[in-house]
Order: structure tokens, then C-alpha cells, then sequence
């Protein structure tokens, strides 16, 4: 009884404490998504300016991808706390992203052929999860 009060007690506090480092997180990743939505509002306002408007244009893809990727997931931690489960497809979404975001900054002509089967198969697997788990998740729900 005893030694099952004290696991039911640790439980307790490692889930409280879980609660906890997604709540720092969930503020941590907001913070970071304003930082990087402002900094592409300023770097699309230097689009009007001088300069290379490709290389610009690739900067600001760069910076909107990126807020992206950290809102989806601090969308796997908002529905963390909504559901108390956590959703794979917002992950897998945001691997995704960055899967396009490489090939957008680097572009496929400065990857080796090697490098480039590999990064379109990683597309391709995270797609089809995609599709898969969300079908999944939507019929749990």
C-alpha cells in the first residue's frame, strides 16, 4: 500500500512537472515565432530596397518557413494541453517544412545527385505519414 501511495505520488509530480516544461516551451516557441514573423515582415519590406531581389526573395522564404515550422510545434504543445495526448501529424508537418525549406535555401543544383535522392525520399515518407496519420487521427477524434 505504502510503496503504492509513494509511486502514485512521483506519478503525480513528474506529470505535473511535464505540464510545466511544455508551458515553458509553449512560451519559449510564441516568442520565438513573433521574433521570427517580424524579422520576415522586415526582411519583406527590404525586398523594396537595393540588393540580389532572388537572394532577398530566398531570405524571406527562409524566415516565413521558419515561423512555420515553430508554430506547428507549438501546435503539438497546445493540443498537448487540450487533449493530453500529443498529436504526431503537426510534427511530421513541420519536418516537412523543413525538408522544403532546405531544398528552397539550398536549392537542388548545389546538392550532390546522392543528396537529393535522400531528400526527396525524406519528402516523400514524411508526405505519405502525413496523409496516413492524419486520416488516423481524424478518425480518433
Amino acid at each position: 500500500m505504502e510503496i503504492n501511495r509513494s509511486i502514485q505520488s512521483m506519478t503525480g509530480f513528474i506529470a505535473v512537472l511535464t505540464k510545466l516544461i511544455y508551458f515553458i516551451t509553449a512560451v519559449i516557441l510564441s516568442v520565438l515565432a513573433l521574433v521570427s514573423f517580424v524579422a520576415a515582415g522586415i526582411q519583406f519590406l527590404a525586398l523594396l530596397g537595393p540588393g540580389d531581389l532572388t537572394s532577398n526573395l530566398l531570405q524571406v522564404l527562409h524566415a516565413i518557413l521558419l515561423t512555420i515550422i515553430i508554430v506547428e510545434i507549438l501546435e503539438t504543445i497546445t493540443a498537448y494541453f487540450k487533449t493530453s495526448r500529443v498529436f504526431v501529424r503537426p510534427i511530421l508537418v513541420a519536418g516537412l517544412t523543413a525538408m522544403v525549406r532546405r531544398v528552397i535555401i539550398l536549392g537542388v543544383e548545389t546538392i550532390n545527385p546522392t543528396e537529393t535522392l535522400v531528400t526527396v525520399a525524406v519528402i516523400a515518407v514524411l508526405t505519405a505519414a502525413v496523409v496516413l496519420v492524419g486520416k488516423e487521427e481524424l478518425q480518433e477524434n
